[in-house]
């Protein structure tokens, strides 16, 4: 059976170098993203390297409830899925909403993720052996760890909002290693490190994004965005490559593949059972009815 893979924000970036990394492995990998011109480019990109199968674009604007569900329907109508990697990232220097009215870096960095990949597990348990990874970032590290509510105490900085959300997609993963366990669907996240991107050249040098305690040590702390955003899409694919692709993983789950594609210890807060639970209610009240096949 042909092995296929979708990579979301596969058009540029991790998620491209992602997708031909995917495509060198022999699998058929539809990238997802808004533009239409982007992805015939990185369409255009996979298939000049000569795959197995050719690449294919599917457009959503991840930032929608009703273009994830959209998008899941029209993956799931295609057939069984074998790899999910949820690459779709995003930071906003300014606090925004998304079209459902849900503060924009959780609906993108966590909840977009969340409920595609709810919906498609049927699709990937009709693929199984099958798998999903998860693009996490160090950036959890700062992050508040109440998920009552989508926006947490305090005021809008959106590194910190940004590392929130990746913790919430961290926790949630991890979580689903254990509730998929058995199933033939294994769960991974993968850190890609950083690296210069849209999103990083695009926020990581404005000191609103980090809180008033930062901004007074902002040359440093632009410094150290600089550093660890400097390195090439291609190495910070790496990680989500491994998870995707090598062997040593065959049956195992619940792993976090860090920036030098091997497995790591997963940031602490993100294995307690009370956050992923009340991320877990957050996520369903927020989402609505995901298909829990679970």
């Amino acid at each position: 059976m042909k092995q296929t893979a979708v990579v979301t924000a596969g058009t540029a970036g991790i998620g491209l170098e992602t997708a031909l990394g995917l495509a060198a492995a022999g699998l058929a990998v539809t990238v997802v993203g808004r533009s239409a011109e982007r992805g015939a480019r990185a369409v255009e990109r996979i298939n000049a390297t000569g795959p197995a199968h050719p690449a294919r674009f599917l457009t959503a604007d991840l930032a929608s409830l009703h273009a994830v569900r959209a998008l899941a329907d029209r993956i799931a109508s295609e057939g069984p899925l074998t790899v999910l990697v949820n690459n779709v990232g995003a930071m906003f220097a300014e606090r925004q909403d998304s079209v459902d009215g849900i503060e924009a870096s959780f609906a993108v960095n966590h909840l977009s993720p969340y409920l595609l990949t709810e919906l498609l597990i049927p699709t990937l348990r009709a693929g199984a052996p099958s798998l999903i990874v998860n693009v996490t970032s160090g950036s959890i590290g700062v992050a508040k760890r109440t998920f009552d509510a989508v926006e947490p105490p305090g005021g809008y900085y959106d590194f910190h909002w940004y590392g929130r959300a990746k913790l919430a997609n961290l926790a949630y993963a991890l979580d689903l290693a254990g509730r998929l366990d058995g199933t033939g669907i294994s769960v991974f996240a993968a850190d890609p490190g950083g690296a210069a991107t849209d999103m990083t050249n695009g926020t990581m040098r404005d000191p609103r994004i980090v809180s008033p305690g930062l901004r007074l040590l902002w040359p440093l702390v632009q410094r150290k965005f600089e550093r660890s955003t400097s390195g090439p899409a291609s190495v910070a694919a790496k990680p989500s490559i491994f998870a995707a692709t090598d062997a040593s993983l065959v049956g195992r789950t619940g792993l976090v593949i860090g920036p030098r594609a091997h497995p790591v210890a997963p940031f602490r807060a993100a294995t307690d059972p009370r956050i992923a639970a009340a991320v877990r209610r957050l996520s369903e009240r927020l989402a609505g009815s995901a298909n829990r096949s679970a």
